[in-house]
């Protein structure tokens, strides 16, 4: 644990178990959205699905990597993960994105995954909201993956026919800005 960043984070004015408790929740979100994801992504077939895949992929691939990136800050705080990997899943700070009923709605997929990443938005959001200017690190990290989460919305929206975001796919290139928390 970096004692002195914990401290300096309390003296800011922050809660630091209140802090932890929600980083440890999102990162919990995030490691099992990878995993839903990654089921998702499988069934993502036919000529409406596949068009789906690669967006669905770089969303996925995203998600595990946020998680890589909140976990160093959750011990840097003194905060740890579940020993037990139920007990992980099941305090996720977003509900699971189960795969549809019927997995060739393609509409269905979509909302699990758009309603997924909205989750995502309010979390990281919250968590901007209560680091502004008291953890700057934690800030600083929160709204890197809140800014691609953010992307991810839209992408998922605009094939729901939600309307334009201004956002494209990006192509060889994932977690732009949450890569140098991956260092």
């Amino acid at each position: 644990m970096a004692k002195v960043a914990r401290e300096m984070v309390e003296r800011a004015g922050v809660n630091v178990d209140q802090l932890l408790e929600l980083l440890v929740k999102n990162a919990a979100a995030e490691l099992t959205t990878y995993y839903y994801y990654t089921i998702l992504r499988v069934n993502l077939i036919g000529l409406d699905g596949e068009g789906i895949k690669e967006i669905a992929e770089v969303a996925r691939i995203e998600d595990r990597n946020h998680f890589e990136a909140l976990v160093p800050r959750i011990y840097e705080l003194g905060g740890k993960l579940p020993n037990c990997m139920k007990e992980f899943h099941d305090i996720s700070a977003c509900p699971p994105a189960n795969l549809p009923k019927d997995p060739r709605d393609i509409k269905a997929m979509l909302q699990t995954l758009v309603e997924a990443e909205r989750c995502a938005v309010r979390g990281y959001t919250h968590i901007c909201n209560l680091t502004a200017g008291k953890d700057h690190r934690t800030y600083d990290l929160a709204l890197a993956i809140l800014n691609e989460e953010i992307e991810h919305e839209s992408w998922f929206s605009e094939f729901l026919g939600e309307g334009p975001s201004g956002h494209f796919m990006r192509h060889g290139e994932t977690s732009p800005f949450v890569s140098k928390f991956l260092k």
